[in-house]
């Protein structure tokens, strides 16, 4: 049995928008390209022709697991939410205790997880610590280098 893939609405239509571009845009791009190859002839030495072939195998590929992922979603609707504590689909404001520094940070699910948008995935080491946390609450999060204390200052959707 697959892995369930929990996503927000946005990942999901990130990941169908992703899907769509690959079958209808890509596809043809690659299909033209190995056209264009075939017509230089012999294909044993043909570098043009290896290359669309490798990277029509890496467009199916990904074709194939995104389709994979789709099977088997978990749509988290933030609108149902609780603010109560932090769970996937909620922002959260952070604080370092130490150095003071403010972060706010989406919780999505890994596959839609983007750290330079403020989205960590649930499963990140930070993320995991956060969750099920409320307001108030200090979380200790040691990395191979250092340990950080971060304090929950606001949970929102």
């Amino acid at each position: 049995m697959s892995k369930e893939t929990i996503l927000t609405e946005f990942g999901l239509k990130n990941l169908e928008d992703e899907l769509k571009f690959l079958k209808i845009t890509k596809r043809k791009e690659i299909a033209e390209k190995i056209k264009v190859a075939l017509s230089f002839g012999d294909l044993s030495e043909n570098s043009e022709y290896d290359e669309a072939k490798n990277e029509q195998a890496i467009v199916e590929a990904k074709i194939i697991e995104i389709e994979n992922l789709l099977k088997n979603v978990k749509i988290i609707d933030n609108k149902e939410l609780s603010t109560e504590s932090v769970r996937v689909g909620l922002k959260v404001k952070i604080k370092d205790i130490s150095s003071e520094e403010i972060f706010e940070y989406t919780l999505v699910g890994s596959n839609e997880s983007n750290p330079f948008e403020n989205r960590i995935s649930g499963e990140s080491l930070v993320g995991s610590k956060l969750l099920d946390r409320k307001i108030g609450d200090v979380v200790k999060v040691k990395t191979a280098s250092d340990v950080y204390n971060y304090e929950i200052l606001d949970i929102k959707k």
